[in-house]
């Protein structure tokens, strides 16, 4: 089944992890459905970027990063280029381990209690290593995608159940609006829909599937059709939220109280189970993502049982279960991984569109003027929210 879906349908069960759960029920608790709008501009503009990233991929038939190494000529420029991947790379898949994991353990609070929560990062870290050093991972990561999508179908369906208001729904998905204190939550909700690193995985994965310009109008609509699920489906957990009552979300018991219309007492293992499989699956993502860039941006060409990709992505998930180690709680620990996401996603996302743009690379296949548009709009909007979190944060605005 996954195989006919194409990459499109990984890229999008990629981003509705724990960290989607999280900061949308956290959005939808705090703000009700006045950020609709943001998830769905973050939906248009994951559509608009990986579409560039799939199209680079099928066209050179290489990785993103290899494409960036063999097409800057000045070495100082190059390798400029490649510190600067390999730091957002690797900074924000590591905010994002965290947060993965964090999940994770909130799907175990949810199922075991909180009795032994300082073992259950260890826990995910320790099922997550031996999943990625004995290559097992792809039989249980199809296994954990049906999870998720099982979840976010409860999702879709509670969020009819709870009757929500239209009129408001519509108004929070057409009217933009930034109520007070919400900036955080906002570059989150980026941050979660548009992942950097999906646009090195999308390249990578497309050309397993695809091999000519031929097939672009198969890799765009399974892009569309992909993304576009997913951010219905990101929206319906928002919506799901604005039912929960209070504003005080600081464990998994919260975030299944989003269930209860559907589930009554047993929310709480529903949102155990989804969390959990969701917190595996993205724990595997997202150190293999950063050890296969660190491959094409130091032309290792190692195969995954190298010791250098082993060490990357062992670093990646040693640094995630470490993080949860210290006195931050996991909700505290997926926003931050929203917010590093939504903050690093200007630097790949400018790459990305000036190597869509050299006809040395893709030919006649380049950006049409209105997608270069769109990028460029999307770019500014992104660097925008980010320049007024860090003024916010300093206390300037």
């Amino acid at each position: 089944m996954f195989k006919k879906l194409g990459p499109g349908i990984l890229v999008a069960a990629a981003f509705i992890g724990p960290g989607t759960v999280t900061i949308c029920t956290l959005a939808g608790v705090s703000f009700g459905p006045s950020l609709l709008w943001a998830l769905l501009l973050s939906s248009f503009a994951t559509i608009v970027l990986q579409e560039m990233s799939a199209r680079l991929g099928i066209i050179t038939q290489k990785g993103l990063a290899q494409v960036i190494r063999e097409n800057i000529s000045a070495p100082w420029k190059m390798k400029m280029v490649v510190a600067l991947i390999l730091l957002a790379i690797l900074i924000g898949n590591a905010a994002y381990e965290a947060g993965n994991i964090g999940g994770g353990t909130l799907g175990l609070e949810a199922i075991f209690g909180k009795d032994h929560m300082v073992f259950y990062p260890w826990i995910i870290g320790v099922i997550a290593f031996l999943l990625l050093y004995y290559g097992s991972y792809k039989m249980l990561e199809k296994v954990f995608i049906i999870l998720v999508l099982l979840m976010s179908a409860s999702f879709l369906l509670t969020a009819i159940i709870t009757k929500p208001d239209f009129t408001n729904i519509l108004r929070g998905l057409f009217v933009p609006g930034i109520p007070e204190q919400s900036i955080y939550t906002i570059i989150g909700l980026v941050g979660t829909t548009v992942v950097p690193y999906n646009l090195f995985l999308h390249a990578s994965l497309v050309k397993e599937k695809w091999s000519s310009s031929e097939d672009l109008p198969e890799a765009r609509r399974d892009t569309v059709i992909a993304i576009a699920l997913g951010g219905i489906i990101s929206m319906a957990v928002l919506i799901t939220a604005t039912a929960i009552p209070g504003n005080n979300i600081s464990g998994a018991l919260d975030l299944a109280k989003g269930l209860e219309p559907l589930y009554g007492n047993a929310a709480r293992y529903a949102i155990g189970v989804g969390l959990f499989a969701a917190g595996i699956t993205s724990a595997i993502t997202a150190p293999l993502a950063a050890a296969y860039v660190a491959n094409s941006c130091f032309a290792w060409n190692a195969s995954t049982k190298d010791f250098r990709f082993r060490l990357v992505w062992g670093l990646i998930l040693v640094i995630g279960v470490l993080t949860l180690s210290f006195d931050f709680t996991p909700i505290e620990i997926i926003k931050f991984a929203q917010i590093a996401n939504g903050l690093l996603l200007p630097l790949v996302a400018s790459i990305l569109l000036w190597m869509v743009n050299k006809s040395s690379i893709l030919g006649s296949y380049v950006n049409s003027n209105i997608q270069n548009f769109f990028a460029i709009i999307i770019i500014l909007l992104v660097c925008g929210l980010g320049i007024r979190s860090i003024l916010n944060a300093l206390g300037w605005l």
